[in-house]
């Protein structure tokens, strides 16, 4: 039987960002966490919370979708 492998303990800080985008909801979600990843590291999962956009003339004009976003902290 294989042995199990210990994962490390880690401590996680969670931040709260609202991508925008006129494309999709992944390009929203893409747009946060790229935008998130130039001043944080260590950026591990995210979770959407809230997706919402703006209808124009009875068609989705634009996507917002909030996101949490967890990274490990260090030290």
């Amino acid at each position: 039987m294989p042995k199990e492998t210990k994962k490390a303990a880690h401590v996680y800080e969670l931040i709260e960002l609202t991508g925008t985008s006129t494309v999709s909801v992944e390009n929203a979600v893409d747009r946060a966490v790229a935008r998130a990843h130039k001043t944080i590291d260590n950026l591990k999962w995210f979770q959407v919370v809230e997706t919402r956009g703006d209808i124009v003339q009875g068609r989705v004009d634009h996507w917002q979708v909030t996101i949490k976003v967890g990274f490990a902290v260090e030290g």
